[in-house]
């Protein structure tokens, strides 16, 4: 019989986050922890305001299904994805936090890392960006040169954008610069503006206009000289085929598709689709991180950096090295559950 445990906790960030929807100064999140006799797997959903996800409502909804889940016989992650589909439907951040750690569980029942348990067969892997949020352009900027990194992806959506690229440019040449507008741009901003972000060398667009303007979307990607990648236009499975027309590539982030195993299916048909590949971070912990970690060399790109956002962590085990990261090579997501810890943020390595 599985026993069920879950923890809630509010992280810091190191800096307030803040991007076109809003600012936070912390990040609400659920551990769920699932266990079977002396092996214990742990997952993890962040609450996201904009998405109406609480760290409340989770943990409600975990005591009303508690029975079920701990009787729960736990011989294959799929179809234990499969049974909390039905158990508690459309609660994709919920589902994504005991998917994962049901993964996290049987891999460690195999005495496997979890990629090797995928069926993943480790190689090269893409370098995690840091993320910048929306600040005033000298804000943006000391933040950029406090974190010296190879792939920054820098949040957009007001007036002074252009300004501000041009500023981090001028002071860091060589770095990768991707640009992040959830939603915030309309078809004549973008259209406008893609010119000087090619001169400024962004290497991709993330969702720069809404995802309900279907045909400027459409539009946009036939212009646009820079990669557009799909984020709020791309939750689950049922959108990867639709943005297939309105975007190069999609971004993929646990929570909001429903888990590891959902995401497994997404990867192989945005492929199918030629369709470039993202993971995302909604500012977990490395518990979360930790998920997309192991699914790294499926990847084209990746944006694994909620740890070094944060200024306390859960879970040691993975390291980061100049955008590079590196698992442990345990059974399971290869991460340790600790409680709140302080993340040093000078060194390269956490």
């Amino acid at each position: 019989m599985l026993q069920l445990r879950h923890y809630s906790f509010n992280l810091a960030f190191e800096y307030p986050f803040t991007l076109s929807k809003g600012t936070k100064t912390h990040q609400p999140t659920l551990i769920t922890s699932l266990g079977l006799g002396q092996l214990r797997g742990v997952g993890e959903a962040t609450a996201i305001a904009y998405y109406n996800v609480s760290v409340e409502d989770m943990a409600a909804q975990l005591e009303e299904k508690r029975g079920l889940i701990e009787r729960y016989a736990l011989t294959d992650p799929q179809r234990f994805w499969h049974f909390l589909h039905h158990l508690i439907p459309g609660q994709h951040f919920l589902i994504s936090a005991l998917d994962i750690a049901g993964w996290d569980l049987f891999a460690q029942m195999r005495r496997q890392p979890l990629h090797q348990l995928l069926g993943i067969k480790w190689g090269p892997t893409p370098l995690t960006d840091y993320t910048i949020g929306i600040g005033t352009p000298d804000q943006m900027l000391k933040k950029m040169l406090e974190k010296p990194w190879p792939i920054y992806k820098i949040k957009c959506g007001t007036p002074e954008d252009i300004d501000t690229l041009r500023l981090l440019r001028a002071n860091n040449p060589a770095a990768s610069f991707r640009v992040d507008a959830n939603e915030k741009w309309t078809f004549e901003e973008a259209k406008g503006l893609l010119p000087e972000l090619k001169a400024l060398g962004v290497d991709l667009i993330e969702q720069p206009l809404a995802k309900t303007a279907i045909e400027e979307l459409k539009e946009l990607k036939a212009l646009s000289p820079i990669p557009l990648y799909a984020d709020e236009s791309c939750c689950t499975e049922d959108d990867v085929k639709k943005c297939a027309k309105l975007f190069h590539g999609i971004n993929i982030k646990l929570a909001k598709c429903g888990g590891i195993t959902p995401a497994m299916r997404m990867v192989k048909e945005a492929r199918s689709l030629g369709l470039k590949v993202m993971m995302g971070s909604m500012s977990e912990s490395s518990i979360g991180t930790a998920a997309v970690a192991n699914m790294l060399p499926l990847l084209d790109e990746v944006d694994a950096d909620g740890p070094l956002l944060l200024a306390e962590d859960l879970a040691e085990g993975l390291k980061w090295d100049d955008g590079t990261i590196t698992l442990s090579g345990r059974p399971g997501l290869g991460i340790r559950f600790t409680g709140p810890r302080p993340v040093n943020h000078m060194k390269k390595t956490e």
